[in-house]
């Protein structure tokens, strides 16, 4: 596995702050990914965590934060956690099935909490059902963000790595 080098992971992280904050369509953000790819690319599990904590952290300075942030960033990095567990295993399929896996446990994790420390809905199974079905039309851009940065950070770490690769061989 390529080292990667500090300037890429603050680049990473800025990049990840401004795409939370250009107009975009709601929950279409690199944040999964960046947790995923930071997960199994860090040397360190901090760096994971860091990486995508400051990404949130950035962005969230100029929005301003808000109510239930806190498990909006503990959700976040349950990526870090399945890019450490699948850093071993290789293949687009262990890659996207972490992606799913991740998509679903920040849908899950962030809904239950709107549910749970909100007055938005009763807390109830129904008023839990009704917080789960007003969030499906926002995972549905979630899972196509997710799906299109992971793609695109997995992807694009694989060719750059290719193209370095049998330059750092011919040295």
């Amino acid at each position: 596995m390529m080292e990667i080098p500090k300037r890429l992971w603050i680049g990473m992280v800025v990049l990840g702050a401004c795409a939370r904050l250009v107009p975009h369509p709601w929950n279409f953000t690199p944040m999964i990914a960046i947790g995923l790819f930071a997960g199994v690319h860090a040397r360190k599990a901090s760096t994971g965590v860091l990486a995508t904590l400051m990404a949130l952290v950035l962005s969230d300075a100029a929005m301003g934060f808000y109510p239930g942030f806190w498990y909006v960033y503990a959700a976040a990095l349950i990526p870090v956690l399945l890019g450490r567990l699948i850093r071993d295993r290789s293949g687009a399929s262990v890659v996207a099935a972490a992606a799913l896996t991740s998509s679903v446990s920040f849908f899950v994790i962030t809904n239950f909490m709107v549910w749970a420390t909100s007055q938005m809905y009763p807390h109830t199974i129904g008023g839990l059902s009704a917080c789960y079905l007003a969030g499906i039309p926002f995972y549905r851009n979630q899972v196509l963000g997710d799906a299109f940065y992971t793609v695109a950070l997995f992807g694009g770490y694989a060719v750059i790595h290719r193209l370095y690769q049998p330059a750092r061989e011919a040295a």
